[in-house]
């Protein structure tokens, strides 16, 4: 099982955005019949076969094993992946390219860059070493200018000392946007995410 299936596909949308499709999703992330599920949800085994069909074709979810019950074969099914990430390349773009790294449009196109990114990483691979920094940090206005060319000199600094052609390569993401409910986080300070996962 994967930990993040990313749907690019139109098709694969289709499938998945179902009320009744995304609970049978979620009754597989372990190995388990239609009539298991069925039983779960108070369907019956042919309706959730019809969507669980539906999600195989659709390479949402696989099917792990068979058995044998009162003489019929029964598939064991399960989810494909942890989680599900939607492309917004699924709509596609609906109007010009982000026409300013300052544009909450780029903000956008960052962070799907990431998530089609992230969701790719082989999670196979022996060592997946990554960090996720998030925080707040508080900005008077008149000082809004010396934070960005602080933030910019400091990130311009770690590309210039590692910028070479030796090494692994690691993608840098930063975005910087006003946070508009301080309260929900809990926490003011800045917090790392998986550090050297």
């Amino acid at each position: 099982m994967r930990d993040v299936l990313y749907v690019e596909r139109v098709e694969q949308a289709e499938a998945l955005l179902k009320p009744q499709r995304i609970e049978v999703l979620r009754q597989l992330p372990v190995p388990r019949s239609c009539t298991e599920v069925a039983a779960v949800l108070s369907q019956t085994p042919q309706r959730v076969y019809y969507h669980v069909k539906r999600l195989v074709d659709a390479e949402l979810v696989e099917q792990v094993a068979e058995r044998r019950v009162r003489g019929i074969t029964e598939g064991i099914y399960r989810a494909s992946a942890r989680a599900y990430w939607v492309s917004p390349r699924v709509v596609g773009r609906l109007g010009p390219d982000a026409a300013s790294e300052l544009g909450l449009g780029h903000l956008v196109d960052l962070a799907e860059q990431v998530q089609r990114d992230v969701a790719a990483l082989d999670r196979s691979a022996a060592e997946l070493p990554s960090v996720g920094v998030s925080g707040e940090i508080r900005v008077p206005p008149g000082r809004r200018q010396a934070f960005l060319a602080d933030l910019e000199s400091t990130l311009q600094d770690l590309f210039t000392r590692y910028g070479g052609r030796e090494g692994d390569t690691f993608r840098l993401a930063v975005a910087c946007y006003p946070h508009a409910d301080p309260a929900e986080e809990g926490d003011d300070h800045a917090r790392t995410d998986d550090p050297a996962r």
